[in-house]
């Protein structure tokens, strides 16, 4: 008896989207409060703007580091984690998301959304 044959053999491993480069560290707590002080996403992205392509430069601590950027969405302050910081120093990766676990701040891995159809 004949083993019956995959549809797709080749693309079995593409059933999963492959991760996100950015996760989205939220100011809201997983109880739902917003988090304070209400600059704390400037505060952490402050803290790691060392971290960036190129190492640190002489003024870099006066931008954010394109690794790591606070934001709005919808309201809601966050900061925006790219996951190239781990690749550079996984201790500035861990401090991040341990903030974010030690506050517990809601995490969102970032998803491409299609771009609407061009009329």
């Amino acid at each position: 008896m004949q083993r019956p044959q995959r549809l797709f053999p080749d693309q079995s491993h593409q059933m999963t989207p492959p991760p996100s480069k950015e996760v989205f560290i939220q100011g809201i707590t997983h109880d739902g409060r917003t988090f304070r002080p209400s600059d704390w996403a400037e505060r952490l992205a402050g803290v790691l703007s060392q971290f960036r392509p190129g190492g640190p430069q002489p003024g870099s601590h006066l931008g954010y580091s394109p690794w790591c950027v606070p934001t709005t969405v919808n309201g809601v302050k966050c900061v925006i984690v790219h996951r190239d910081l781990r690749e550079y120093d996984v201790m500035a990766w861990d401090f991040a998301m341990n903030f974010a676990r030690d506050n517990e701040l809601q995490v969102a891995e970032a998803c491409l959304v299609p771009e609407p159809p061009k009329r």
